[in-house]
């Protein structure tokens, strides 16, 4: 793979050409424009990683044939050997220098995935937590056209997250910040604590990701910038799966993690006013 300028002593690490390459998931080169013969769209698969050296190629082997036309692992100077094993199952992969932060991972992959001429972005932890037989699901309202970010809701159709796993505080917390959420920002989302996504080329080029937080609080930010921004966007159901080897944060992060998420949709309803009393002055008697 190939960078169109040469990397700083701060970029992330160019991948080297891997090996054996999973049937029905073959990378392929696109390109400034992301585009393939005879196709109008060319999705990248996002996966930021830390440590998942024993859950990554589970992952990749459930995605479906035809799911991603390219992926892309972003590691976040991992202990163990997930750099080698990402190569080795023949996946684009760029390094850390240090570690970053999840949200720090996140910019890399949508910089990067954008690099690399990618239509529909898709992030897909690699610790087998969320199903990625779901991608399909969530790229079709975008490549439909319908849709500039899609998110894979554990709590969607009478979802049940704690039969899937889910541990009892982050159910609570999970259940208790998205209803705070939703009424400061006006919105009707079942779930917005997921770390399952799929954007638009578009969406990525309008919002300053960049300038988000490295940290987890990056996944609010993130859907508050579309919220505010009025894009569309869209639920899709999917199952919840928590195991030994899922990352998790622990109880004192994700209460810091549930405060600071309050804050971030507390600021943006001050801008959602604003722009309704902006709305209501300009609307004609």
């Amino acid at each position: 793979m190939t960078r169109s300028t040469p990397p700083s002593e701060h970029d992330p690490i160019p991948a080297r050409a891997g090996a054996a390459i999973p049937p029905g998931r073959v990378p392929v080169t696109a390109g400034r424009d992301g585009l393939r013969a005879g196709r109008d769209h060319f999705t990248v698969v996002t996966l930021p990683a830390y440590k998942a050296e024993r859950t990554l190629e589970r992952t990749i082997s459930t995605l479906p044939p035809g799911a991603a036309d390219h992926l892309l692992l972003v590691d976040d100077a991992s202990p163990d050997g997930t750099v080698a094993l990402a190569r080795g199952l023949g996946i684009d992969v760029r390094v850390h220098d240090v570690n970053r932060g999840y949200g720090a991972n996140q910019k890399t992959c949508y910089r990067e995935a954008l690099d690399l001429g990618a239509t529909v972005i898709v992030l897909l932890h690699p610790d087998y937590q969320y199903d990625p037989s779901a991608v399909p699901a969530l790229v079709a309202p975008i490549v439909a056209g319908v849709a500039d970010f899609t998110f894979g809701s554990r709590f969607a159709c009478t979802g049940n997250p704690r039969a899937g796993g889910m541990p009892l505080y982050r159910y609570w917390g999970n259940r208790f910040s998205t209803v705070v959420e939703n009424l400061l920002l006006g919105s009707h989302f079942t779930e917005m604590h997921s770390g399952m996504k799929a954007y638009s080329r578009r969406f990525l080029e309008s919002v300053p990701f960049e300038s988000y937080s490295d940290d987890f609080i990056f996944d609010t930010e993130i859907l508050v910038a579309a919220v505010v921004g009025g894009f569309r966007i869209q639920e899709v159901a999917i199952p919840t799966r928590y195991t030994r080897a899922s990352s998790s944060i622990n109880v004192r992060r994700s209460l810091e993690y549930i405060g600071r998420s309050v804050e971030v949709c507390w600021r943006a309803s001050g801008t959602r006013r604003r722009q309704r009393r902006r709305e209501g002055a300009t609307r004609p008697d």
